[in-house]
């Protein structure tokens, strides 16, 4: 049985902020000809290209100072992880490897990818999607982790 904690339900600022990812991701495509996924960008900083570094370093600088900036107005919401090191540790290799071999990200294909109407991002999608479900409904259901 799934219970909807009411008080912590928020489709308002969830919606809000769905449209600003989407308006930035059109906004980046749009004005640099690029896709906003983060392991594209973060990966073309391990192998660099000339001319091509700046804007990636000024996007990731951006994902990391924009929680900073939140400071100055609000307390940033808590976060509770109930996940150990080590599985912290196997679950980002296990995305990392994933991003790999699905040649992007969740915001590569999940945003910008579908809003290009990409079947290779449908697919992509779907295929994280299923998978995140699967692990939830198995750690939390079968295993009882």
């Amino acid at each position: 049985m799934i219970t909807i904690d009411w008080a912590a339900f928020t489709p308002w600022s969830a919606l809000a902020g769905g449209a600003v990812i989407g308006l930035a991701a059109a906004a980046f495509v749009l004005l640099n000809g690029r896709i906003a996924g983060i392991s594209g960008i973060l990966g073309g900083l391990l192998r660099p290209v000339s001319g091509d570094v700046g804007w990636r370093l000024a996007f990731l600088l951006g994902i990391i100072v924009t929680p900073l900036i939140w400071l100055a107005f609000t307390s940033l919401p808590s976060i509770e992880v109930n996940a150990g090191t080590p599985a912290l540790v196997i679950a980002g290799l296990l995305v990392g490897i994933g991003t790999r071999y699905g040649s992007g990200c969740t915001s590569g294909h999940g945003v910008c990818g579908l809003s290009r109407f990409s079947p290779r991002s449908l697919v992509a999608t779907l295929s994280f999607m299923t998978a995140g479900f699967v692990t939830v409904f198995v750690i939390r259901h079968l295993l009882a982790i």
